[in-house]
Formats: C-alpha cells, structure tokens, sequence
C-alpha cells in the first residue's frame, strides 16, 4: 500500500497540496523566463564579447532569432519524454523532481560559460557552454511541463472539480508572477553585473522551485503511472479519438504561438530602436516583456469574475469560442507593431507606448486562447493518457516555433565569414613585410569565382576586406557620410541619416562594375546599409556587397558603468584595438561607422516580416470559425476513491 494518496479525496475543500505545486511553479517560471527573456539580447550584444577571438563579432540578429525560436521549440517537445517517463514508470512527481534536478544543472552550465576558473588555461567557450546549457534546460524543462499541469489536475475529484477552473487560473497566475519579476530583474542583472549573475540567479530560484515541490511531497495526490495501461488507452479508439480532435484545435493554436513567441526576439530587438522612456523610467529593451505577466495578472481575474459572466448572461461562452474569439484579437495586437515597424524604417524613433498597448491586446489574446485550451486539453484528455495530451497541447508552442524559426531561416541571406572562410581549401596566404598577411579566398556566392581578399595584422585581427565592387560602394558610403556630417554637424542625432528617397538620390550615379546602380535602405534612425547588387544584380542575394553604417552616440557616464562597457573596454586592452575601431565611443560625439559584408541581412526585412505574420494570423482566425461549430466534446476528470479518503485521515492524524 502506498504511503501517499493515490487517488482524490471525495471532499469539496482545496486539495491541500495545491500551494506546494503553486509556489513551486512561481519559482520555476522565474527561472525559466528570466533566462529565455534575455537569451537574444544577450547573443545580439553580450556572447562575442565574453570570447578571446579578436574577430568575434555580434551575433546577426536573424541568427539570434533562429536560436531562440529553435531552443523554444525543444522546450515544448521534450515534454513527451516525460510524459512517457511519467505516465508508464515513474509517475508525475517522481519525474518532475528528477528532471528538475536536471533543469538546475543546464542553469549551472549556462552561468559558468565564459568563465575563467582555477587549473583551465582558457576560459570555458561561451558558445559551446551555451548550446549544452540550452540543450539541458531544453529537456529539464521541457520534460516536466506536462506534468505539473496535470499534477494539478490530479488532486481534483468529481466533488471538488468546481474548484478546477479557479486553480488552473491560480496556476497561471502563478507563471506570470514569477515571469513579471525575473523580466524585470535578469535584463537589470545582465546590464551591470554581466551574465554571470544574470544567468546564475534563475538557477538559484530553480533549486528553490525543487526544493517547494519536495517539501509538499505527503500532501500530493500520487497517480501512479498507466503501466501497459497507459498504452492501452492511448492507442485505443477513445485515445486516439480524442487525440486527433484535440491535433486540429492544437494547430490552430500553434500559429497562435507562431506570433506570440515574437515578444521574446522580434519585439525585444524593434524595441532597442524606439524611446524606451515610459512613465519617467528609461526601460531596457527586454524588460518591456514584464508587461505580458502583469498584464495577466489583471486580466485573468478580470475576464474570470466580471467580462466572462457578463458575456455568459447575453450567449454561452464556450472554450472553443474564446479561442476562436482570441485568435481574432491577436491580428489588431500584431498590426500595431506592424506599423512601429513602418515608422522605424522610416528612420522615426517611436515611443514604448505602442508596443506597451499592443502587449495589452496579446495578452487579452492570451488569456483567451492559452488558458482556456490549458484547462480544455486536460478536461479532454482520457484519464491515463493526461500527460500526454498536456505535452501534445505544449507541442503546439513547438510547431508554431519551429514554423516561426524557419520562417527566419528561410529569409535569411547567407553571408561570407572570413572566419570560417580561411578554413577551407582555397585559400591563399601572402605574407606582408609588417607582419600582417593576406588570405585570398573564392567566395562561393560570386558568379564567375571571383575572390575575397583579407588581410589580418600580425595578432590575427582583422583589419580589411576587398572585392570587386566595393570600391564603388565606398564611394557611395562616403556621399552619405559628408551628408550626414554637413546636417547639423557630427554630433547631431542619429536622425540626421538620409531618409530612403535622400540617400538614394546621392548614391544612385554610382554605378558598380556590372552596371548596376547602387541602392541605399534606411534600416532605422541609427542605422543604414549602401548596397551594390553584385555579379548576379539581384539585391538581398548572396552576391550583394553591403556597407552598412551605424551611428554610435557618445557613451555616457552611466554607460561606463555598465558590464558590457567594461568587458569590452578590457577586450579592447588585451587585443590592442584601437579606439577608432572600437565598439565604444568614448569621443563626446555621434560616431559614424560601417562594417562591409558580403551577403547578409533577410530577404523579408522591416516592416514586412511583422505584415506577412499578422496577414497569417488574420487567416487563422478565420478558419477556425467552422473547426469551434464542428468540434463535440467530451469531458473525462479522474475517479474519487473511498481508499484515497482513508488514506488522507491517516496521513492527517
């Protein structure tokens, strides 16, 4: 016999184990999202910067983005391991407390990367530690998400269930309290004390999580897993029904997930170009997501207590409807940053209000799709087979993710490394007499083979870049240059870069060696690019010779105090780089730079790739209208037992 409860207590009262599973998930969500909140501005402007290599340079931020919706997407799909582990051999709680120790160590990889430790020569590689850190917290992670939502839905029996509801809303309350602080607290710890605390302090609340869900231990509900039993009803007819009615809502939702993920890559990197002053505090561009959670925490009570009975009293509100109604709301959410897009390539610097109003309407979404197909999915799922229905439901988040990282995998353009470049046969060295050398290397992406010279000083840094065609785009960048330095002088605001149709008028007579005139793109008030369309004379391709210039303001007082400032001011001390080739600008004016690359950028840039989403969602929507009439459901919640109830006055007395 067991020691714990193997089934629900006939009683009406609150399972007492629900504020163990309550805090436990506040904890862990902290940890979970304090991470995954900083992860692309941490790989965009922080992962170069902890490397010895002198020609380490920020990540692209299509990259980024591929690597933050790739990693999503293992998080959501690890939960069938352990649903599997759970349901057929371990059951929920002994699954949860042993992935949860492996969720802590992917925390510990990730606050150790980079870092120099007594008795190893070098520091541990960041990229390495970062992709094993990923990986680890992508199967601890991901493998007990299915069974905490359903270990909640365990302690409830036929008597109590009209608590299921208001539970399932705390547990969500819960997610967005611990995401409302780590979003305000990890992107604060990552700008002065660096990545080591920022990723070390979740992996402190993940400890604290397992240590919550330990100690409420002989006050849970233990289920004890299927066995062959669990095999039997998932591959039985009232299994594999109730499967495949629920795959066709989860599609429809997973689009859902396509966009709403963007808040954490998209959203974060539009928001470093708009004036992040909002209610008299200056915010850094990831700690916007904190707005999500709080937002939650109001809505959740407000649409459970007042909008949802209110609407109830004119027609029933069913699950399917709110869904379907939510997907609808999404569309105007996606369409405001849609057009702070357009007004950023523009080269206007919005305010944070926009995104801070279009959170507000995705979380109005959220709470009428996530929550309420949270509950729906275990209400429907067949007894032995809830764990793994709750994971096929998180598997929706994967879909939409891996649909969302190919998206940007697709558009992205390839871009010569000379890095990578120099390791292929090939390449040809000619050795200078000061010491430097020069790598002559095919780039495979030119038509006609033609070559990539390079040449490196005798440290091995980079210094230059030549191809054909890049004399002339030289030509162009410097046209724009003295345009922008005759505006207002060189220390004028960043909006003194050529608008689209100024910039185009001064580089358009420039014609490149295959007679194709040159094109200028303002990107953002900061930033533009002056492109030649290279041998192929098809722009956004491979053969594209691209100059993209960046106004650096000056730093300020409070920007040296920050951990990147000083990284790479000792970055630039051990490799010798000088300050006019710096990333910092210490001059006390606007600093205009430019980087040559050859490929690079995407195919669906600006405004456009947040249009092609919202114009899918719009679609979606529309589509489930007849899925939400057509769909019947069927409702299954587990059985009380008389022995549960002995059990638990033993463990009372």
């Amino acid at each position: 016999m067991s020691k714990y409860l193997t089934a629900p207590v006939a009683t009406k009262s609150l399972p007492r184990g629900i504020p163990f599973i309550i805090g436990n998930e506040a904890a862990e969500r902290f940890s979970f999202y304090g991470m995954k909140g900083i992860l692309v501005v941490f790989m965009t402007g922080f992962l170069y910067a902890m490397t010895d290599d002198p020609n380490a340079t920020p990540m692209a931020t299509t990259t980024a983005m591929q690597w933050y919706h790739w990693f999503t997407s293992a998080v959501y799909i690890t939960p069938f391991i352990g649903a599997v582990i759970a349901d057929i051999f371990l059951g929920k709680y002994l699954t949860i407390m042993l992935l949860s120790l492996v969720y802590c160590a992917g925390h510990g990889v990730l606050a150790l990367m980079g870092g120099q430790f007594w008795g190893v020569d070098q520091p541990l590689d960041p990229y390495t530690f970062l992709i094993i850190g990923l990986v680890v917290i992508a199967v601890g992670s991901g493998g007990i998400k299915p069974c905490v939502s359903a270990h909640v839905g365990d302690q409830f029996g036929e008597s109590n269930a009209h608590w299921l509801s208001q539970v399932f809303s705390w547990f969500y309350l819960s997610i967005n309290l611990g995401a409302a602080i780590a979003s305000l607290l990890t992107p604060w710890l990552l700008e002065w004390y660096g990545p080591h605390w920022a990723f070390g302090v979740p992996g402190v609340l993940m400890a604290l999580a397992t240590l919550v869900f330990w100690l409420g231990r002989n006050r849970f509900v233990h289920v004890p897993p299927g066995g062959i039993a669990f095999l039997k009803e998932l591959f039985s007819w009232e299994g594999i029904s109730a499967l495949l009615k629920l795959g066709i809502i989860f599609v429809f939702v997973a689009v859902f997930w396509a966009l709403f993920d963007q808040t954490g890559s998209a959203w974060v990197l539009q928001a470093e170009n708009m004036d992040r002053t909002w209610l008299g505090v200056t915010w850094l561009a990831p700690q916007l997501q904190f707005i999500n959670p709080v937002m939650i925490l109001i809505l959740v009570p407000l649409t459970g207590f007042v909008i949802y009975p209110m609407i109830n009293k004119v027609f029933s509100l069913t699950p399917l409807r709110k869904i379907c109604i939510g997907l609808f709301i999404m569309v105007p959410g996606f369409a405001i940053v849609s057009m702070v897009q357009n007004w950023i390539d523009a080269g206007a610097t919005p305010s944070i209000g926009w995104q801070v109003l279009a959170y507000a309407i995705l979380t109005t979404s959220e709470v009428m799709v996530s929550i309420t197909c949270l509950e729906f999915s275990y209400t429907q799922a067949p007894r032995k087979i809830k764990s793994f229905v709750m994971a096929t439901f998180l598997a929706s988040v994967t879909l939409g993710n891996l649909f969302t990282g190919a998206v940007f995998s697709f558009i992205t353009i390839d871009m010569f490394d000379p890095t990578r470049e120099q390791l292929v046969d090939g390449a040809d060295r000619t050795d200078n007499p000061d010491g430097s050398y020069t790598l002559t290397m095919p780039w495979v992406g030119f038509m006609g083979g033609d070559s990539v010279r390079v040449t490196f000083n005798a440290e091995g840094v980079q210094e230059s870049i030549d191809v054909k065609g890049l004399s002339e785009v030289k030509e162009g960048l410097a046209a724009v240059k003295q345009s922008w330095q005759s505006d207002d002088g060189p220390d004028a605001s960043a909006s003194a870069l050529p608008s689209d149709e100024e910039g185009q008028a001064l580089v358009s007579a420039i014609t490149d060696p295959w007679g194709h005139p040159l094109t200028y793109r303002l990107v953002s008030s900061s930033q533009a690019r002056i492109s030649s369309a290279g041998p192929d004379g098809v722009l956004l391709s491979p053969d594209d010779i691209n100059d993209t210039i960046q106004i650096v303001p000056p730093e300020t007082a409070l920007d040296q105090q920050t951990w990147l400032f000083k990284r790479l001011k000792e970055r630039d001390a051990e490799l010798g780089i000088e300050d006019a080739s710096s990333d910092l600008n210490e001059s006390g004016v606007s600093k205009f730079t430019d980087r040559v690359t050859i490929g690079g950028g995407q195919t669906l840039e600006g405004s456009a790739q947040f249009w092609f989403f919202t114009y899918l969602m719009l679609g979606t929507a529309i589509l489930f209208i007849p899925v939400s009439l057509l769909y019947r459901p069927k409702e299954y919640l587990q059985e009380e037992s008389d022995h549960a109830e002995a059990v638990e006055e033993g463990i009372s007395a």
